[in-house]
Protein backbone atom coordinates (compact mmCIF):
# COMPACT_ATOMS: atom_id res chain seq x y z
CA UNK A 1 0.00 0.00 0.00
CA UNK A 2 1.57 3.21 -1.11
CA UNK A 3 -0.36 5.32 1.36
CA UNK A 4 2.00 5.51 4.84
CA UNK A 5 0.82 3.99 8.61
CA UNK A 6 1.98 5.87 11.21
CA UNK A 7 1.43 4.73 14.88
CA UNK A 8 1.70 7.29 17.99
CA UNK A 9 1.41 6.20 21.44
CA UNK A 10 0.43 8.23 24.16
CA UNK A 11 1.66 6.58 27.37
CA UNK A 12 0.39 8.55 29.93
CA UNK A 13 -0.04 8.19 33.94
CA UNK A 14 -3.96 7.83 33.73
CA UNK A 15 -3.88 6.01 30.05
CA UNK A 16 -1.97 4.18 27.52
CA UNK A 17 -3.39 4.96 24.45
CA UNK A 18 -1.75 3.82 20.89
CA UNK A 19 -3.25 5.16 17.27
CA UNK A 20 -2.61 3.60 14.41
CA UNK A 21 -3.88 5.93 11.05
CA UNK A 22 -3.09 5.97 7.36
CA UNK A 23 -2.14 8.96 5.67
CA UNK A 24 -4.58 9.88 2.70
CA UNK A 25 -4.55 12.86 -0.06
CA UNK A 26 -1.01 13.66 1.83
CA UNK A 27 -2.45 15.00 4.43
CA UNK A 28 -5.02 13.57 5.54
CA UNK A 29 -5.45 11.31 9.05
CA UNK A 30 -7.72 8.08 9.04
CA UNK A 31 -8.04 6.85 12.46
CA UNK A 32 -7.42 2.77 11.42
CA UNK A 33 -6.56 1.39 15.42
CA UNK A 34 -7.06 2.68 18.25
CA UNK A 35 -6.44 0.24 21.52
CA UNK A 36 -7.10 2.12 25.20
CA UNK A 37 -5.47 0.87 28.31
CA UNK A 38 -5.33 1.51 31.94
CA UNK A 39 -2.07 2.91 32.52
CA UNK A 40 -0.04 0.76 35.17
CA UNK A 41 3.27 1.20 36.67
CA UNK A 42 3.60 5.44 35.75
CA UNK A 43 3.64 7.82 38.33
CA UNK A 44 3.65 12.12 37.20
CA UNK A 45 4.65 10.50 33.85
CA UNK A 46 7.81 9.10 34.81
CA UNK A 47 8.16 4.95 34.56
CA UNK A 48 8.13 3.19 38.36
CA UNK A 49 7.43 -0.61 37.82
CA UNK A 50 8.72 -1.66 34.47
CA UNK A 51 6.80 -5.08 34.36
CA UNK A 52 3.32 -3.54 35.08
CA UNK A 53 4.01 -0.35 32.48
CA UNK A 54 5.24 -3.33 29.79
CA UNK A 55 2.37 -5.09 30.28
CA UNK A 56 -0.36 -2.06 30.20
CA UNK A 57 1.65 -1.17 27.16
CA UNK A 58 1.56 -4.37 24.87
CA UNK A 59 -2.22 -4.99 26.01
CA UNK A 60 -2.89 -1.59 24.35
CA UNK A 61 -0.48 -1.85 21.01
CA UNK A 62 -2.60 -5.40 20.72
CA UNK A 63 -5.70 -3.81 20.66
CA UNK A 64 -4.77 -1.31 18.14
CA UNK A 65 -3.45 -3.78 16.10
CA UNK A 66 -6.44 -6.36 16.32
CA UNK A 67 -8.78 -3.20 15.26
CA UNK A 68 -6.34 -2.29 12.03
CA UNK A 69 -4.89 -5.13 10.82
CA UNK A 70 -1.51 -3.75 11.49
CA UNK A 71 1.91 -5.12 13.19
CA UNK A 72 3.45 -2.24 14.91
CA UNK A 73 6.79 -2.30 14.58
CA UNK A 74 7.76 1.20 15.34
CA UNK A 75 5.71 4.28 16.64
CA UNK A 76 5.96 8.07 18.26
CA UNK A 77 6.27 7.90 21.70
CA UNK A 78 5.04 10.77 24.04
CA UNK A 79 7.09 12.30 26.82
CA UNK A 80 6.70 14.03 30.28
CA UNK A 81 7.20 14.72 33.46
CA UNK A 82 8.81 17.36 35.99
CA UNK A 83 12.64 15.74 34.47
CA UNK A 84 11.45 17.87 31.02
CA UNK A 85 13.57 21.21 30.84
CA UNK A 86 14.13 23.48 28.00
CA UNK A 87 16.18 26.44 27.24
CA UNK A 88 16.11 29.11 24.17
CA UNK A 89 19.78 29.18 22.36
CA UNK A 90 21.21 30.79 19.15
CA UNK A 91 23.29 29.52 16.83
CA UNK A 92 25.84 31.90 14.21
CA UNK A 93 27.24 30.52 11.00
CA UNK A 94 29.16 32.30 8.06
CA UNK A 95 27.12 31.52 4.79
CA UNK A 96 29.62 29.80 2.45
CA UNK A 97 29.08 30.61 -1.33
CA UNK A 98 26.59 33.95 -0.40
CA UNK A 99 23.36 31.78 -0.80
CA UNK A 100 21.73 29.94 1.76
CA UNK A 101 22.13 25.39 1.97
CA UNK A 102 20.78 22.99 3.94
CA UNK A 103 24.18 22.62 5.35
CA UNK A 104 24.27 25.96 6.44
CA UNK A 105 20.85 25.70 8.06
CA UNK A 106 22.30 22.45 9.74
CA UNK A 107 25.31 24.08 11.12
CA UNK A 108 23.72 26.76 12.20
CA UNK A 109 21.46 24.45 14.32
CA UNK A 110 24.33 22.08 15.23
CA UNK A 111 25.85 25.61 16.42
CA UNK A 112 23.17 26.45 18.48
CA UNK A 113 23.52 22.81 20.19
CA UNK A 114 26.91 23.78 21.57
CA UNK A 115 25.26 24.51 24.81
CA UNK A 116 26.23 23.21 28.25
CA UNK A 117 24.28 20.26 28.86
CA UNK A 118 25.05 17.66 31.91
CA UNK A 119 25.93 14.25 31.42
CA UNK A 120 22.88 12.87 32.47
CA UNK A 121 20.59 14.73 30.16
CA UNK A 122 19.84 14.44 26.53
CA UNK A 123 18.55 16.57 24.30
CA UNK A 124 15.08 15.51 22.71
CA UNK A 125 13.91 18.53 20.41
CA UNK A 126 15.73 21.30 18.94
CA UNK A 127 12.81 23.37 17.71
CA UNK A 128 13.63 26.32 15.52
CA UNK A 129 12.32 29.51 15.77
CA UNK A 130 12.97 31.85 13.14
CA UNK A 131 16.28 32.75 11.72
CA UNK A 132 18.53 36.17 11.13
CA UNK A 133 20.76 37.10 7.96
CA UNK A 134 22.65 39.97 8.22
CA UNK A 135 20.70 41.55 10.51
CA UNK A 136 17.13 41.04 8.84
CA UNK A 137 15.36 38.61 11.45
CA UNK A 138 11.91 37.28 11.48
CA UNK A 139 12.95 35.00 8.49
CA UNK A 140 10.80 31.67 8.69
CA UNK A 141 12.52 29.62 5.77
CA UNK A 142 16.43 31.12 4.43
CA UNK A 143 17.07 28.54 2.01
CA UNK A 144 18.16 30.11 -0.97
CA UNK A 145 18.44 33.48 0.56
CA UNK A 146 21.45 35.69 -0.17
CA UNK A 147 23.58 36.77 2.87
CA UNK A 148 27.21 36.75 4.62
CA UNK A 149 26.05 35.77 8.47
CA UNK A 150 23.09 32.88 8.99
CA UNK A 151 21.63 32.93 13.28
CA UNK A 152 19.24 31.01 14.07
CA UNK A 153 17.00 31.15 17.76
CA UNK A 154 15.98 27.33 18.63
CA UNK A 155 14.09 26.18 21.13
CA UNK A 156 16.29 23.61 22.75
CA UNK A 157 14.18 20.91 25.47
CA UNK A 158 16.56 17.63 27.41
CA UNK A 159 15.03 14.94 30.25
CA UNK A 160 16.63 12.32 32.33
CA UNK A 161 18.59 10.06 30.31
CA UNK A 162 17.35 7.59 32.57
CA UNK A 163 13.89 8.66 32.46
CA UNK A 164 13.97 8.27 28.76
CA UNK A 165 16.30 5.35 28.43
CA UNK A 166 13.48 3.14 31.21
CA UNK A 167 10.44 4.64 28.69
CA UNK A 168 12.61 3.40 25.70
CA UNK A 169 13.07 0.11 27.62
CA UNK A 170 9.63 -0.88 28.30
CA UNK A 171 8.73 0.10 24.86
CA UNK A 172 11.55 -2.23 23.50
CA UNK A 173 10.41 -5.09 25.96
CA UNK A 174 6.83 -5.09 23.97
CA UNK A 175 8.06 -5.68 20.96
CA UNK A 176 8.64 -2.32 18.93
CA UNK A 177 11.18 0.37 18.89
CA UNK A 178 10.56 4.14 19.31
CA UNK A 179 11.00 6.22 16.50
CA UNK A 180 10.77 9.51 18.37
CA UNK A 181 9.86 10.80 21.65
CA UNK A 182 7.66 13.64 21.39
CA UNK A 183 6.97 16.47 23.96
CA UNK A 184 3.34 15.72 25.45
CA UNK A 185 2.45 19.93 24.84
CA UNK A 186 4.15 19.77 21.28
CA UNK A 187 1.80 16.99 20.48
CA UNK A 188 -1.38 18.25 21.79
CA UNK A 189 -0.55 21.60 20.33
CA UNK A 190 -0.37 20.31 17.06
CA UNK A 191 -3.94 18.65 17.87
CA UNK A 192 -6.04 21.64 19.04
CA UNK A 193 -4.68 25.25 18.25
CA UNK A 194 -5.60 26.91 15.38
CA UNK A 195 -2.74 28.75 12.91
CA UNK A 196 -4.32 32.26 14.24
CA UNK A 197 -3.53 31.22 17.84
CA UNK A 198 -0.43 30.56 16.94
CA UNK A 199 0.54 33.64 15.38
CA UNK A 200 -1.20 35.85 17.97
CA UNK A 201 -0.23 34.15 20.91
CA UNK A 202 -1.20 31.62 23.13
CA UNK A 203 -0.10 28.83 25.83
CA UNK A 204 -1.09 25.17 25.68
CA UNK A 205 -2.05 24.18 28.38
CA UNK A 206 -2.48 19.97 28.89
CA UNK A 207 -3.83 18.55 32.40
CA UNK A 208 -3.03 15.17 32.34
CA UNK A 209 -3.69 12.78 35.58
CA UNK A 210 0.25 12.97 36.72
CA UNK A 211 1.27 16.24 35.26
CA UNK A 212 0.34 19.52 33.82
CA UNK A 213 2.08 20.43 30.55
CA UNK A 214 2.44 23.94 28.44
CA UNK A 215 3.68 25.18 25.74
CA UNK A 216 4.20 28.74 24.68
CA UNK A 217 3.59 29.78 20.97
CA UNK A 218 4.41 32.94 19.66
CA UNK A 219 4.64 33.94 16.20
CA UNK A 220 3.79 30.20 14.45
CA UNK A 221 6.92 29.01 16.90
CA UNK A 222 7.27 27.26 20.06
CA UNK A 223 8.94 29.57 22.45
CA UNK A 224 8.66 28.49 25.81
CA UNK A 225 8.04 24.42 27.08
CA UNK A 226 7.24 23.17 30.39
CA UNK A 227 5.87 20.29 32.77
CA UNK A 228 4.47 20.70 36.29
CA UNK A 229 4.18 17.21 38.15
CA UNK A 230 0.70 17.94 39.26
CA UNK A 231 -2.73 17.32 37.76
CA UNK A 232 -6.11 15.14 37.69
CA UNK A 233 -4.59 12.80 40.11
CA UNK A 234 -4.15 15.07 42.64
CA UNK A 235 -7.28 16.24 42.28
CA UNK A 236 -8.82 12.69 42.78
CA UNK A 237 -5.95 12.50 45.95
CA UNK A 238 -7.83 15.63 47.75
CA UNK A 239 -11.25 14.42 47.33
CA UNK A 240 -9.72 10.83 48.53
CA UNK A 241 -8.31 12.56 51.78
CA UNK A 242 -11.21 15.23 52.22
CA UNK A 243 -14.11 12.97 51.93
CA UNK A 244 -12.71 9.93 53.24
CA UNK A 245 -13.48 7.27 50.11
CA UNK A 246 -11.17 4.94 48.10
CA UNK A 247 -9.16 6.42 45.40
CA UNK A 248 -11.69 4.71 42.38
CA UNK A 249 -15.34 5.89 44.34
CA UNK A 250 -13.46 8.83 44.82
CA UNK A 251 -12.12 9.25 40.98
CA UNK A 252 -16.19 8.49 40.22
CA UNK A 253 -17.52 11.13 42.29
CA UNK A 254 -15.39 13.65 40.83
CA UNK A 255 -16.82 12.46 37.31
CA UNK A 256 -20.11 12.23 38.19
CA UNK A 257 -20.60 15.53 40.95
CA UNK A 258 -17.30 17.48 40.04
CA UNK A 259 -17.21 20.83 39.55
CA UNK A 260 -14.70 23.67 39.73
CA UNK A 261 -16.35 26.24 40.92
CA UNK A 262 -18.31 26.53 44.13
CA UNK A 263 -20.00 29.21 43.24
CA UNK A 264 -21.84 27.80 40.81
CA UNK A 265 -23.24 25.12 42.82
CA UNK A 266 -26.75 25.45 44.27
CA UNK A 267 -26.29 25.14 47.62
CA UNK A 268 -28.97 23.11 48.82
CA UNK A 269 -27.51 20.42 46.33
CA UNK A 270 -26.18 16.65 47.34
CA UNK A 271 -25.30 13.41 46.80
CA UNK A 272 -25.10 10.34 48.36
CA UNK A 273 -21.56 8.21 48.94
CA UNK A 274 -20.38 5.68 51.24
CA UNK A 275 -16.96 6.64 52.88
CA UNK A 276 -14.13 4.10 54.54
CA UNK A 277 -15.70 2.48 57.81
CA UNK A 278 -19.53 3.98 56.93
CA UNK A 279 -22.23 1.61 57.89
CA UNK A 280 -24.77 3.93 56.22
CA UNK A 281 -24.49 5.85 53.07
CA UNK A 282 -23.54 9.69 53.86
CA UNK A 283 -25.35 12.67 52.31
CA UNK A 284 -22.29 15.25 50.79
CA UNK A 285 -23.31 18.62 50.44
CA UNK A 286 -22.12 19.19 46.62
CA UNK A 287 -20.47 22.84 47.30
CA UNK A 288 -17.98 20.69 49.91
CA UNK A 289 -16.79 18.63 46.72
CA UNK A 290 -16.52 21.56 44.76
CA UNK A 291 -14.53 23.58 47.36
CA UNK A 292 -11.91 20.59 47.42
CA UNK A 293 -11.66 20.53 43.35
CA UNK A 294 -11.47 24.54 43.67
CA UNK A 295 -8.27 25.01 45.64
CA UNK A 296 -6.41 22.06 43.85
CA UNK A 297 -7.55 23.62 40.34
CA UNK A 298 -6.92 27.14 41.38
CA UNK A 299 -2.99 25.94 42.22
CA UNK A 300 -2.61 24.34 39.19
CA UNK A 301 -3.59 27.03 36.96
CA UNK A 302 -1.56 29.75 39.67
CA UNK A 303 1.38 27.77 39.18
CA UNK A 304 0.98 27.77 35.08
CA UNK A 305 0.71 31.54 35.75
CA UNK A 306 3.57 31.90 37.51
CA UNK A 307 5.86 29.92 34.76
CA UNK A 308 3.80 32.08 31.90
CA UNK A 309 4.93 35.05 34.03
CA UNK A 310 8.61 33.51 34.64
CA UNK A 311 9.34 32.80 31.09
CA UNK A 312 8.72 36.67 30.31
CA UNK A 313 6.11 36.44 27.64
CA UNK A 314 2.93 37.34 29.74
CA UNK A 315 2.48 40.54 27.54
CA UNK A 316 2.30 38.57 24.55
CA UNK A 317 -0.64 36.23 24.65
CA UNK A 318 -3.43 38.46 23.41
CA UNK A 319 -4.62 34.43 22.48
CA UNK A 320 -5.03 33.38 25.72
CA UNK A 321 -4.78 30.11 27.23
CA UNK A 322 -6.27 26.87 25.31
CA UNK A 323 -6.85 24.08 28.20
CA UNK A 324 -7.14 21.01 27.05
CA UNK A 325 -6.25 17.32 28.62
CA UNK A 326 -8.61 15.00 30.97
CA UNK A 327 -9.02 17.17 33.66
CA UNK A 328 -9.47 20.24 31.49
CA UNK A 329 -13.32 18.24 30.91
CA UNK A 330 -14.29 19.32 34.50
CA UNK A 331 -17.29 21.98 34.55
CA UNK A 332 -16.14 25.43 35.43
CA UNK A 333 -12.39 24.40 34.71
CA UNK A 334 -12.42 27.07 31.48
CA UNK A 335 -14.46 29.90 33.66
CA UNK A 336 -11.62 29.58 36.74
CA UNK A 337 -8.04 29.20 34.74
CA UNK A 338 -9.64 32.58 33.24
CA UNK A 339 -10.29 34.03 36.53
CA UNK A 340 -7.25 32.80 37.94
CA UNK A 341 -4.38 33.57 34.84
CA UNK A 342 -6.51 36.98 33.45
CA UNK A 343 -6.34 35.46 30.13
CA UNK A 344 -8.79 34.27 27.64
CA UNK A 345 -9.37 30.48 28.13
CA UNK A 346 -10.99 27.50 25.77
CA UNK A 347 -11.36 23.86 26.57
CA UNK A 348 -10.18 21.95 22.75
CA UNK A 349 -10.33 18.65 21.61
CA UNK A 350 -8.97 17.02 18.43
CA UNK A 351 -11.17 17.85 15.45
CA UNK A 352 -12.03 16.76 11.97
CA UNK A 353 -10.87 13.07 12.73
CA UNK A 354 -12.14 10.43 10.50
CA UNK A 355 -11.87 6.64 10.94
CA UNK A 356 -12.48 4.84 14.20
CA UNK A 357 -12.85 8.19 16.05
CA UNK A 358 -15.87 7.48 18.39
CA UNK A 359 -13.78 7.56 21.43
CA UNK A 360 -11.64 10.19 20.39
CA UNK A 361 -13.40 13.64 20.87
CA UNK A 362 -12.47 14.33 23.84
CA UNK A 363 -9.70 16.91 25.32
CA UNK A 364 -8.31 13.55 27.22
CA UNK A 365 -6.68 12.18 23.40
CA UNK A 366 -5.27 15.90 22.28
CA UNK A 367 -1.94 14.15 22.92
CA UNK A 368 -2.83 10.98 21.17
CA UNK A 369 -3.90 12.31 18.08
CA UNK A 370 -1.06 15.15 18.21
CA UNK A 371 0.81 12.79 18.18
CA UNK A 372 0.01 11.63 14.77
CA UNK A 373 -0.23 15.24 13.52
CA UNK A 374 3.44 15.51 14.56
CA UNK A 375 4.44 12.32 12.28
CA UNK A 376 2.91 13.64 10.14
CA UNK A 377 4.51 17.56 10.48
CA UNK A 378 8.05 15.95 10.08
CA UNK A 379 7.49 14.22 7.20
CA UNK A 380 6.05 17.23 5.35
CA UNK A 381 8.20 19.56 6.72
CA UNK A 382 11.98 19.84 4.69
CA UNK A 383 13.86 20.61 7.60
CA UNK A 384 14.86 18.46 10.23
CA UNK A 385 12.53 19.72 13.51
CA UNK A 386 14.46 16.93 15.55
CA UNK A 387 18.49 16.27 14.66
CA UNK A 388 19.67 15.61 17.98
CA UNK A 389 17.96 12.34 18.84
CA UNK A 390 19.23 9.40 16.24
CA UNK A 391 16.31 7.32 14.48
CA UNK A 392 15.72 4.45 15.99
CA UNK A 393 14.88 3.43 12.15
CA UNK A 394 18.57 4.20 10.93
CA UNK A 395 20.82 1.89 9.69
CA UNK A 396 23.80 1.18 11.93
CA UNK A 397 26.28 3.38 9.85
CA UNK A 398 23.84 6.37 10.18
CA UNK A 399 23.27 5.82 13.59
CA UNK A 400 27.38 5.40 14.49
CA UNK A 401 27.35 8.81 12.74
CA UNK A 402 24.68 10.34 14.61
CA UNK A 403 26.29 8.85 17.72
CA UNK A 404 29.90 10.33 16.94
CA UNK A 405 28.99 13.74 16.18
CA UNK A 406 26.85 14.17 19.74
CA UNK A 407 29.91 12.47 21.94
CA UNK A 408 33.03 14.55 19.86
CA UNK A 409 33.87 18.26 20.45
Amino acid sequence: MDEPIIVGIDIGTSKICTLVARVEDGSNLRILGVGIEPSQGLRKGTVVDLNAAKLALSRSVEKAERTSGFEINAALVSLAGSHVSSINSRGVVGITGGIVDMEDIDRALDAAQAVAIPHNREIVHVIQRSFIIDGQDGIRTPLGMHGYRLEVEAHIITASSSTIENLRQCVNASGFEVSQFVLNPLASGEAVLSETERQMGVAVVDIGGGTTDMAIYIDGDVWHTMVLAVGGNHVTSDIAHGLRLPISQAEEVKLKFGHAQKASINPEEQFTIRSFGGDSPDRINRVDLAEIIEARMEEIFYLVLQEIRRSGYDGLLPAGVVLTGGASTLPGARQLAAQVMGLPARVAQPQNLIGLTDQLHSPAYSTSVGLLEWALLISESSQYIDRRRPSQTKNWPDQLKDLLRRLLP
